[in-house]
């Protein structure tokens, strides 16, 4: 072999192993849809952006009805007023989800891709905006193909604008979750916010821009590692988005009235739209895929296909791999009762905390400058700092007791009887602890700080120290 074909062989294989590394992207064009689950989607949807975007301007008592006080570290849920102490609740919440998220994909596959994700929902807005500009999904084919002209210009650029409005209300709406939004508002058509404000409202809204009005299906197919771990959390029994080949095949185009069982044919006519609905441009009818994000579209259009036809609806359902083999369906079974009632349990508790939450903290840190002294009355003296956090929504009057040892004083520069705390405010407290030394039988002993808030009966906490003595 001479070396220039030598070459020509070695290119050839480069461009094979790099045509094989690297496909360039393909513009997906959705069709529209309509049917059961479109409906259910765009419900989903409105509820879902509803949420994000009305929640930031409401109130409850005069605080942001969701707000995320970063700077001051607190956080005003629902009413309720969280702080970094209570992180566990945090904790506890994002288990939730994570549990959630095997529960419900072990029963039904992807629905929360395919309802409630918001890459789903914010490309769905997108979409809908980008029809109502340009058209449908062949005016859009046919947009793209043709030269650059000035109605060509107009209709790509009012898109855009209309997507980079809708993207930055997104940003500033996310904003607004950790800075009061009324003010945000109000600073931003004012020009006057801060570095950190702007760039994370920019961010975001960048963020949303290029994730739903470009990237699409590719955060759903490369990005997201849902995708690619969702085939360990499903079996032969999981709900999931099926074409049924044994009813469908063999597929081919016929007229409408004709028995296709007389021409060797099965029910699938070959028609593509199921493909041309699909968002991620993928072929339900090769089976499951790690593209599918379970928006059920192929479904609404099959369906609407086979009632034209005059044929039984379900070639393309919700179903289980067993099912369609012609096996018994399983739903209830040991990882679904495991995941309900391990969800179950955990939600109850952590809701129950929440709810029998004590809106008060108490932190006693004892001087460890000096171990003890001793007074002139011979008396044994600890030095203490105590916090108290107010983590109600209103002021109140606490009252502080120590116990725990014979003969125990409590002295401090502010009366037991009136230690006013502001709402969501701490307050530091030097005092000191005096037991008789006869009273003293170890170096280290056990005292507890009691602090109980005046006309409310429940609202106390108690926080144990250590007392220290001579040996």
């Amino acid at each position: 072999m001479t070396d220039l074909s030598k070459k020509e062989t070695n290119s050839s294989v480069s461009d094979d192993v790099e045509q094989s590394l690297y496909a360039k992207r393909i513009k997906v064009y959705p069709r529209e849809v309509h049917g059961l689950f479109a409906v259910l989607r765009v419900i989903g949807v409105f509820v879902l952006l509803g949420l994000y975007y009305i929640i930031p301007w409401l109130e409850w008592e005069g605080t942001q009805l969701v707000l995320f006080d970063l700077p001051n570290r607190k956080f005003h849920i629902f009413g309720i007023v969280f702080w970094p102490q209570d992180f566990f609740y945090l904790a506890m919440l994002l288990i939730i989800a994570a549990l959630s998220l095997f529960f419900f994909t072990a029963l039904a596959g992807r629905l929360w891709c395919g309802f409630a994700c918001p890459q789903t929902v914010w490309t769905e807005v997108f979409l809908w905006i980008e029809r109502k500009i340009e058209g449908t999904r062949p005016q859009q084919m046919k947009m793209d193909k043709a030269p650059w002209t000035l109605k060509k210009i107009r209709i790509k650029a009012t898109k855009h604008f209309i997507w980079i409005v809708f993207s930055l209300y997104t940003g500033l709406t996310f904003v607004g979750y950790f800075s009061p939004m009324r003010e945000l508002a109000v600073n931003t058509f004012n020009f006057d916010l801060g570095p950190w404000e702007w760039f994370w409202i920019l961010f975001y809204s960048f963020a949303t821009y290029g994730n739903a009005g470009w990237l699409r299906e590719q955060v759903c197919t490369y990005m997201c590692p849902y995708a690619r771990f969702q085939s360990a959390m499903i079996d032969s029994d999981t709900l999931i988005i099926s074409y049924d080949a044994a009813r469908g095949e063999s597929r081919g185009p016929r007229k409408k009235g004709i028995d296709p069982k007389q021409q060797g044919l099965g029910d699938c006519i070959d028609c593509t739209i199921c493909v041309q609905v699909c968002p991620t441009g993928i072929d339900i009818r090769n089976g499951l895929q790690y593209d599918c994000i379970a928006c059920a579209a192929c479904i609404d259009a099959c369906d609407d296909v086979m009632d034209k036809m005059g044929y039984e609806k379900g070639l393309i359902r919700y179903t289980t791999e067993n099912m369609l083999h012609g096996l018994q369906a399983h739903f209830l079974r040991p990882r679904i009762v495991v995941y309900g009632l391990i969800l179950l349990a955990i939600t109850a508790s952590t809701f129950y905390a929440i709810a029998t939450r004590v809106p008060l903290a108490l932190d006693v840190m004892r001087d460890r400058n000096s171990l003890y002294r001793e007074t002139n009355e011979g008396l044994i003296e600890n030095v203490y700092i105590i916090k108290i956090m107010n983590m109600d929504r209103a002021s109140r009057s606490y009252q502080l007791s120590v116990t725990g040892m014979e003969s125990i004083i409590l002295d401090m520069d502010v009366a037991p009887s009136n230690i006013e705390v502001a709402a969501g405010s701490v307050i530091e407290i030097p005092l000191r602890v005096r037991v008789d030394s006869e009273h003293i039988e170890k170096r280290s002993n056990a005292i507890q700080f009691h602090l109980k808030a005046d006309q409310v009966e429940d609202l106390n906490v108690t926080e144990e120290a250590r007392f220290i003595g001579p040996t």
